[in-house]
């Protein structure tokens, strides 16, 4: 089992109003920017360019971080259902792991929760970024499993469940979080091999499934 980050264990909503007051605009002008970027299938830092023309996020991110409003996650941020349905699979004896679009520091937080995964990545420490195949190719190395064994867990349609699948992964849809609640209605939707608005259950559900 291999699970996205943002939005599919990590509520993300105190990191966007971080950005909303950076940005100097309200959280619900960023919000609403966000979602006709979703809507668009724009990638989503199309929103900081709209909202600032020439916005460049490595280096706001780290004058974010001088400023001392750190940018990243912490326990707080954790959706309640992560850590209990991680522990679950962990009983039930599958290899988890925990791989995102991420900057490579998000490797070192949230220790709680990577203290229960066995392969932790991050596209900024890989070099490679979903929804590329050379990402899904290297969780297949990391994981150490043929690609039929692996199930991965996301929040997007477009950036995890339709490229996992399309190396031969089991795609998993959480429909929680922005990107999840505009692309349900995609009707590349019916295409998931497994839809969740939760993830209470989930070994159960591949079970039923047959994974």
């Amino acid at each position: 089992m291999v699970f996205d980050l943002g939005e599919t264990l990590v509520d993300e909503t105190r990191n966007w109003e971080t950005w909303a007051d950076w940005l100097g605009v309200r959280p619900f002008d960023l919000f609403a920017v966000l979602g006709a970027v979703i809507a668009r299938r724009q990638d989503h830092r199309m929103a900081f360019e709209l909202l600032r023309p020439g916005f460049d996020l490595e280096r706001e991110r780290a004058a974010l971080d001088a400023s001392g409003r750190r940018w990243g996650f912490d326990a707080s941020d954790l959706y309640p259902d992560a850590v209990p349905c991680l522990q679950q699979l962990r009983a039930a004896g599958l290899r988890i792991g925990i791989v995102g679009n991420q900057p490579a520091v998000v490797e070192s937080m949230l220790e709680d929760l990577h203290g229960l995964a066995d392969v932790v990545g991050s596209s900024g420490r890989w070099g490679v970024e979903k929804p590329s195949p050379a990402f899904f190719e290297r969780v297949v190395a990391e994981v150490g499993l043929e690609p039929g064994g692996i199930a991965y867990v996301g929040d997007r349609l477009d950036n995890d469940v339709l490229p996992a699948q399309r190396l031969g992964m089991v795609g998993v849809f959480l429909v929680r979080g922005p990107w999840a609640l505009v692309q349900r209605s995609w009707p590349e939707a019916a295409d998931a091999s497994l839809t969740l608005d939760s993830l209470d259950g989930l070994a159960e559900r591949l079970t039923a499934l047959g994974g």
